[in-house]
């Protein structure tokens, strides 16, 4: 195992593109990191990089200790599993598993022994005489896995491979993903576009945006406190409600109003949040998450939000109800690569914001119902309007 290095890292293909500027990440020994954003972001072009599948142009990356800027793919102890499998066709599952090793002239029975192995680790000790056409997706994906796994090599690269698979397998293997790291301890960086995976199989997730890293913490620390107006809306799913803003100093406290609601702040935020303090007077963007509504009661009784219900989506354990507020969208560069992400128009925006709230299922409206959200202040969150960073 090894830990992983970029110092700096930046792209630049011919003819002046540039896909990466100034990457800096530190991969702890035996981390799963995960490198997550929208198509385009150059998540799957840094990970080519650290296989040295495609050149470095700027900066210092080490695998260990070692500078690998100028070794090939083949001297790096890597193994990449890719999004289609990549199988020969012809050769048996066994084949398949021991192909890299018998071209290392490694001894019969040291190929055996590993493959042998990591077949039963993945449980497809039944299907190692079978060609790849007689597997189903999830299988072959347990075989290109266990072709990575018999080299024993210092990192798994892995560039999404659980695109292919439907929903149910996708998760069910998120879940294999996760058990075989924690057995094998080896270091792991992992591409994704999708946020829900990256947050439930990393320990580290890095986002990025436009061959930027945008950060790179743990999963709750980028749900609790992303740094930036992209980063919010990015994780979590449905995303961070978003509006403008005017605060206002209340006594030893401040107010937050956007349309005709004006919201208390919560004081354990605001002392979580001392430079919000520089922003009495002045329009921030106000960070709702969906799950910070409950329903309070009719309209016409005390609650922080009153909405007609537009939409009610019942999926069992919870339930979302989607609403407008006659207030103007928030419209950013974030915002505007958020929605081209998610196929949205700018341009179906229109001069009313819509939210999302998760509620209880047992207690949710119906389609055209007046009701009151209640909203928790201790989970807002707050962007400069100019720069997007989030206020702390």
């Amino acid at each position: 195992m090894a830990s992983i290095s970029l110092d700096g890292i930046g792209k630049i293909y011919e003819g002046g593109t540039r896909a990466l500027t100034d990457i800096n990440l530190e991969i702890n020994d035996g981390e799963f990191m995960v490198l997550v954003g929208p198509s385009g972001c150059g998540k799957s072009t840094l990970l080519r990089m650290i296989a040295g599948l495609e050149d470095i142009t700027e900066g210092t990356m080490k695998i260990g200790e070692t500078v690998v800027n100028d070794i090939p793919p083949k001297d790096r102890n890597i193994a990449m599993v890719f999004q289609n499998y990549a199988l020969y066709p012809h050769m048996t599952v066994f084949d398949n598993m021991a192909f890299g090793l018998k071209l290392r002239k490694m001894p019969k029975d040291e190929v055996n022994r590993r493959v042998d192995e990591a077949a039963r680790i993945l449980e497809i000790t039944e299907y190692l005489d079978r060609k790849p056409k007689a597997l189903s997706g999830g299988q072959r994906q347990r075989v290109a896995m266990g072709r990575a796994i018999v080299r024993e090599p210092a990192a798994f690269l892995m560039d999404e491979p659980l695109s292919n698979l439907d929903a149910k397998l996708r998760v069910q293997m998120r879940s294999e993903l996760g058990q075989l790291h924690a057995r094998l301890k080896t270091t792991t960086v992992y591409v994704t576009h999708d946020q829900v995976e990256a947050m439930t199989m990393g320990d580290r997730v890095a986002v990025m945006r436009k061959g930027i890293m945008q950060q790179a913490a743990t999963p709750r620390e980028l749900y609790d406190r992303p740094l930036n107006l992209f980063v919010a809306g990015f994780i979590g799913s449905p995303s961070m409600n978003f509006v403008y803003a005017d605060l206002a100093q209340a006594g030893d406290g401040m107010t937050a109003t956007f349309g005709a609601t004006t919201l208390t702040l919560d004081p354990n935020n605001l002392a979580a949040r001392p430079g919000l303090s520089a922003y009495a007077g002045k329009r921030v963007v106000l960070g709702i998450r969906p799950e910070a509504f409950e329903v309070a009661a009719a309209v016409g009784t005390p609650g922080d939000l009153p909405v007609e219900v537009g939409l009610v989506e019942q999926l069992g354990s919870e339930a979302f109800i989607h609403f407008v507020i006659d207030f103007p969208p928030v419209v950013t560069e974030d915002i505007r690569e958020l929605l081209a992400d998610e196929g949205t128009d700018e341009a179906m925006l229109g001069a009313t914001t819509k939210f999302v709230a998760r509620i209880n299922p047992d207690f949710a409206p119906t389609l055209g119902d007046n009701i009151g959200l209640a909203i928790d202040k201790a989970k807002l969150h707050f962007f400069d309007v100019d720069s997007s960073q989030a206020i702390y």
